[in-house]
């Protein structure tokens, strides 16, 4: 019987590389091993360096590896022909039409990517490597960030829940009658007891010595205990090697660094492996063997990678331009920053709102990522309505928590529909719908959608979640169509339900595509997997005719710290990927340095953006 193991932790940590480090020692080790990345915006056919896509697929350079990506769309009309198969054998064409709309909206596709990863839980149908029939011996889980991996391992119950409640009720679900999922709660029930066996499944939190990182690993710890899924091994990735702490630079993020290992030692439970950060990137299955002797004992040699080719003089950057982006034009401004996890999104998200607020403009912090970092970076905490910051005077900040909105969504929807005098039948069958693990996706996009709205602020600022899911909130306004007649049919009848929310959608989706009026600003740092990402979800953005405004190339090594080879190796990797930035995208360019500590409080995220915006003549 295969056996299961996660890898999960905050955006940026070095899931994959760990991830697929492992699948490679696994398989050299004789073992048949599948390493499946739950990821939207997956890297694993950038790390092992060929296509993999949504079908599972042999590894070339590694005999007994095979890989696979969950592809969203591909997953949606997969579950789509299986759950509709059985009803068009038996009902007429009508019932089969209505189907087929509740199942064209966006909840399904949430749905179906889950129902695909269950796949790999079942053990009544093992996965097998392809041709051979043989079931593999193990199975390896790269997982989207820390706050969407947990949801996602929340739905076997809850989903199990809601098809049971469904049953015994009116026998519908938000997406179709109970009946025609039925089958799915077994195997719902089937993954929750392969996650929770021990004897099966171990689950694994990469994180680095960081304040933000290190509080994400414990709260979702806590979240996967209340499951009843136990960590059972932390990964430590990321250290600087002690031989750099000659330079004050090095030397105090080694010392900050050395903190947190202290507060892991003490706050997490279990044990902890420690990474070396190396002096280039772990891509290839060259250097994956390579990182593989450190699985196993953190003093084994570090391998050496050396330095690429300089990359010779760049221009230099129209920082006007950038912050113009940044600024209200006519009107209010709306600033989404999106990007991979971990390049340091939410860091420059609260750096600009300071800056912003501190130009005299009304602004608006929103983080819509389900980690949501703000409070900790700003050192407040932060509600779900815009509340003022007390140490940042004109600056307010808000949080999209998909559970609260849940409640009040339904909550709001229920007292409408009383108000109009639904029947005790209708609102029952709209409790039931309601209960259901895709409300609260439709009740933070529909947060979203509020937020995004509102003009009482001069700019509006959006901390967005990782790249994958920040699409997928993005797309929600254009693709969504009679689905949220659950939502709309409490206050407006008919025709004109869909009217009013394709009004609503139509304010926002204008907004989206006027630069003038918004700017969509996409960070990354200067390394080839954060780069590509952003190219990608660059070309799915103007596809939607949505342009890019703005590229913040971020943990910039300053050049005057980088002395040694290890750290000269890393800085010549990172202007080579600035060449790169500045050439491949058709937008300004803003450099922001790593600094030799964390970004915390009013002060440090002052001094995060102001060479850049000093450099344009801008007061900070």
């Amino acid at each position: 019987m295969a056996q299961f193991l996660f890898f999960s932790g905050k955006g940026g940590v070095g899931k994959t590389t760990m991830a697929c480090a492992t699948a490679v020692a696994e398989a050299d080790s004789g073992k048949r091993v599948l390493i499946v990345t739950t990821d939207p915006a997956s890297n694993l056919a950038d790390v092992f360096e060929q296509p993999i896509g949504h079908a599972v697929t042999a590894i070339a350079a590694v005999p007994g590896l095979w890989g696979m990506e969950i592809d969203p769309d591909k997953a949606t009309a997969e579950y789509t022909d299986r759950t509709l198969a059985p009803i068009r054998a038996i009902f007429p064409e009508q019932i089969v039409a209505v189907m087929e709309e509740q199942l064209a909206g966006p909840c399904t596709a949430e749905v179906a990517a889950f129902d695909r990863f269950a796949d790999f839980l079942d053990p009544s149908l093992p996965a097998v490597v392809p041709k051979s029939g043989e079931a593999f011996d193990l199975v390896i889980f790269d997982t989207a960030p820390t706050g969407h991996t947990v949801r996602l391992l929340e739905l076997p119950e809850a989903w199990s829940k809601s098809i049971s409640e469904a049953e015994s009720g009116a026998g519908q679900t938000c997406i179709g009658p109970a009946a025609a999922i039925a089958d799915a709660k077994a195997k719902y029930d089937r993954a929750l007891a392969a996650l929770r066996d021990p004897g099966r499944t171990r689950f694994v939190f990469v994180l680095h010595a960081e304040a933000t990182s290190v509080a994400e690993t414990k709260r979702a710890g806590a979240e996967l205990a209340r499951l009843g899924i136990r960590t059972t091994e932390y990964v430590v990735n990321g250290l600087i090697p002690d031989e750099e702490r000659a330079g004050p630079f090095f030397a105090s993020r080694i010392a900050m660094q050395e903190r947190y290992l202290e507060v892991i030692a003490r706050e997490l439970p279990h044990k902890a492996r420690r990474m070396p950060l190396l002096d280039g990137e772990v891509r290839g299955v060259a250097r994956l063997r390579a990182l593989v002797p450190l699985l196993a004992d953190p003093h084994a040699p570090r391998p050496v990678f050396g330095a690429p080719e300089d990359a010779g003089l760049r221009q230099a950057h129209d920082t006007a331009a950038a912050v113009a982006a940044l600024r209200p034009g006519d009107g209010p401004r709306t600033v989404f920053f999106a990007g991979k996890g971990g390049v340091g999104k939410t860091a420059v998200s609260c750096a600009a709102a300071v800056w912003s607020a501190r130009q005299g403009y009304r602004t608006l912090l929103v983080t819509t990522d389900p980690a949501a970092h703000i409070g900790q970076v700003l050192g407040e905490t932060i509600a779900t309505e815009p509340t003022p910051v007390p140490s940042v005077h004109g600056l307010w900040a808000a949080r999209v928590d998909a559970k609260a909105a849940a409640v009040a969504y339904t909550d709001r929807i229920i007292e409408d529909a009383v108000a109009k005098g639904r029947s005790p039948q209708s609102i029952a069958a709209m409790r039931e719908e309601l209960d259901s693990p895709c409300t609260e996706e439709m009740a933070a996009f529909d947060q979203f959608i509020e937020l995004a709205s509102r003009d009482t602020f001069d700019v509006t600022i959006f901390d967005t979640a990782p790249t994958g899911h920040t699409m997928r909130l993005l797309e929600l306004p254009i693709d969504w169509s009679r689905q949220l007649d659950v939502k709309v049919f409490a206050s407006v009848e008919g025709d004109a339900a869909d009217d009013v929310a394709k009004a609503r959608f139509a304010g926002v989706i204008d907004m989206m595509r006027d630069p003038s009026r918004s700017t969509f600003a996409f960070v990354m740092y200067p390394e080839a997997t954060p780069i590509v990402e952003a190219s990608r979800a660059i070309d799915e953005l103007a596809s939607l005719g949505i342009p890019l405004g703005l590229v913040v190339a971020n943990m910039v090594l300053p050049a005057d710290a980088c002395r040694t080879p290890y750290a000269r190796s890393r800085w010549q990797m990172q202007q080579r990927y600035l060449a790169d930035i500045e050439g491949r995208f058709a937008a300004p360019v803003l450099e922001v340095p790593l600094l030799d500590g964390e970004v915390i409080g009013r002060e440090r995220l002052t001094e995060l953006l102001a060479p850049a915006l000093r450099s344009a003549a801008v007061p900070v």
